[in-house]
């Protein structure tokens, strides 16, 4: 993240994904984990995301994120943003964001022993406007792997990777994240994580954010997401997601929470 370039939030952008039962994982946080939605499912994401640096903010509002389970263990990824950005005493400005495509490659399964393992490479395409605050100006590149081990209510997962972004002004930087989850109960899980990242600019920093939210059931299939946070060292950053969360797919047992 940088200053007056903050619409460039590597994860979220993330960001995202996800099904567990009853944890859930990716969306609202900037840690993701390796698990892809079942075979024939379908996640439906409706949100916002809010970053504010000292001389910047940055809002993403309406975003849509869509997932499908294309195949055992592996998942497609779509996300489309409308997007909003505002540097300190200039106008603020609007259009569409950069887009994401990615899929989530689930390759080692989860034991009583050992943890699940995935890959989640993305690609963000430059349909937004660089010259107005609003895109990258050129496609860039995620490159993560995540791990994950749930206990009872229980579950953490975490990892990192590279980003690849060439950009002019830009620069590739890697990424990392750590997050531990509570299930209360069939309606409510609670999360933390912490999340760290390189300086994505040529003149800017790495940041450290402590992040905080968690997911509330309505009933099978639909979720109310919020998280927040800030930075605790490197760039200053306040951020927010707020989202709705729908899943639908044949066959379905027990309810899917993300």
């Amino acid at each position: 993240m940088s200053n007056g370039r903050s619409w460039l939030i590597i994860p979220v952008v993330g960001a995202a994904l996800w099904i567990a039962s009853p944890a859930w994982a990716g969306p609202p946080f900037l840690t993701d984990d390796p698990e892809p939605v079942e075979v024939g499912h379908y996640e439906a994401y409706l949100f916002s995301t809010y970053d504010r640096t000292s001389d910047a903010t940055a809002l993403r509002a309406p975003a849509l994120e869509f997932n499908f389970g294309a195949a055992p263990n592996l998942m497609l990824h779509v996300v489309v943003p409308w997007a909003w950005s505002r540097v300190s005493g200039g106008p603020r400005r609007s259009g569409w964001g950069d887009a994401e495509v990615g899929l989530k490659f689930r390759f080692v399964q989860e034991t009583e022993s050992t943890p699940q393992v995935g890959i989640f490479p993305m690609v963000e395409l430059p349909m937004g406007n660089a010259q107005r605050g609003l895109g990258n100006g050129q496609a860039w590149f995620s490159l993560p792997i995540w791990v994950q081990k749930s206990w009872g209510p229980w579950t953490t997962y975490g990892g990192g990777g590279w980003a690849i972004n060439r950009a002019p002004g830009m620069r590739d930087h890697a990424f990392g994240g750590w997050l531990l989850q509570r299930a209360l109960g069939e309606r409510l899980t609670l999360g933390g994580e912490v999340f760290a990242q390189g300086a994505d600019t040529t003149e800017g920093r790495g940041t450290v954010v402590a992040n905080a939210g968690g997911v509330l059931n309505f009933g099978p299939g639909f979720s109310l997401l919020f998280s927040a946070g800030r930075s605790v060292g490197g760039e200053g950053h306040t951020i927010a997601y707020l989202g709705l969360y729908w899943t639908w797919g044949p066959s379905k047992g027990a309810p899917e929470h993300p």
